[in-house]
């Protein structure tokens, strides 16, 4: 696929990071949420042996956070999401799929209960403020939405225990995973949640301060060299292989939970009500036809900009691949296809389509051994 530049604007934002990570050589963006993220620094597969060893710090700031307050704020974010949160607590963040009318998925953020009138959706790549802000105007709710203007570096890799600890002090590796802190540095406090886009363990530091979060980045870069520590983004074939899912990649609206694997996250026999839970009822009853499975194709490279159709040997259309990347771990390419129902049977042989050859794969589970 070819390669363009992307003209920075008003519309697509830099972080409060995007002038360190420039100098520090970032190679190449992305959009996500109307905004830039980093995609690489070196290479996919360097980077990929990096984390799994050693400790990065990834401008995650994309992650854009929605902040609803007020009296209803609670049953607000309740009507977006069929997790039953109605014993959320606070210092826990939730992983829980928002939903439309239909079963939809609209995103699949984390869910942060600051008090019970504050809470926070860190949310993945779609317009989370509108859909919230319409809800709430529908239903003339006694809330306030905003985009709250909080940056997010991710502590990624086996080395972001000690590397944190050495900054914040034994207790932040005390800090259990989903759950969340206040810890001080430089007599400045910020919320840290055992949290992040990677399988190999982490932490996620929500900056409310421009000034304290580039002197704590730029300490961290002090002193990072006793952990081979570098500058990162999430890595592709890492998160492929962990079955970690990307809205707008693996899924979208036109999915719904039980097809993305979120089965345990839909709370159909609570007594909370929230928007699409007599559909996903029906589509329970019903039962799914196809979902989201690992597969492995015979080959070292494939780009993939949009669905790509994947055919049984016999030349049935039998799903769709939604991402790839090349797997140093496995030497070929691993990725995340939704595959109908006939083949959901591991070790099937499939064909997909490579510059007009064919090229076989195999099905696998998620996460991807």
């Amino acid at each position: 696929m070819k390669k363009f530049f992307v003209s920075k604007s008003v519309r697509l934002r830099g972080s409060s990071f995007t002038s360190r990570i420039e100098k520090q050589g970032v190679k190449s963006y992305t959009v996500y949420n109307h905004m830039l993220l980093p995609t690489t620094f070196s290479s996919p597969e360097d980077e990929y042996k990096h984390l799994k060893t050693h400790v990065q710090i990834w401008d995650v700031s994309v992650q854009r956070e929605i902040e609803i307050t007020g009296k209803e704020a609670y049953e607000l974010v309740q009507l977006m999401s069929c997790r039953d949160l109605s014993k959320a607590k606070i210092g826990s963040c939730y992983y829980a799929p928002l939903v439309d009318s239909n079963g939809g998925l609209i995103n699949d953020p984390l869910i942060y209960k600051l008090n019970d009138e504050k809470w926070r959706i860190c949310i993945a790549d779609s317009d989370v403020l509108l859909f919230a802000k319409g809800i709430a105007e529908s239903k003339n709710m006694n809330v306030n939405i905003l985009e709250a203007d909080i940056d997010v570096l991710a502590v990624q890799g086996p080395k972001s225990f000690d590397l944190m600890k050495k900054i914040f002090g034994k207790k932040i590796n005390d800090l259990k995973f989903f759950k969340y802190d206040f810890f001080s540095f430089k007599d400045y406090e910020f919320l840290i949640s055992r949290s992040g886009y990677s399988k190999q363990g982490g932490f996620e530091i929500h900056i409310d301060n421009i000034k304290a979060g580039l002197r704590l980045y730029d300490y961290f870069f002090e002193i990072g060299d006793e952990f081979d520590l570098k500058p990162g983004t999430p890595n592709h074939p890492e998160r492929i292989e962990g079955g970690l899912l990307s809205y707008g990649n693996d899924m979208d609206l036109s999915d719904n939970p039980y097809e993305c694997g979120f089965d345990k996250y839909v709370n159909l026999d609570s007594n909370v009500t929230f928007l699409g839970k007599e559909s996903l009822k029906k589509i329970k009853d019903k039962g799914i036809n196809r979902k989201l499975m690992g597969v492995k194709i015979n080959t070292k490279s494939m780009d993939v900009h949009n669905k790509i159709p994947i055919f049984s040997l016999k030349n049935d259309l039998i799903g769709n691949l939604r991402s790839a990347a090349y797997s140093p771990k496995f030497d070929k390419i691993v990725g995340i296809a939704m595959v109908d129902k006939d083949f959901w049977d591991v070790g099937k042989k499939f064909n997909i389509k490579k510059n007009d050859e064919l090229i076989q794969g195999e099905i696998c589970n998620l996460p991807i051994a």
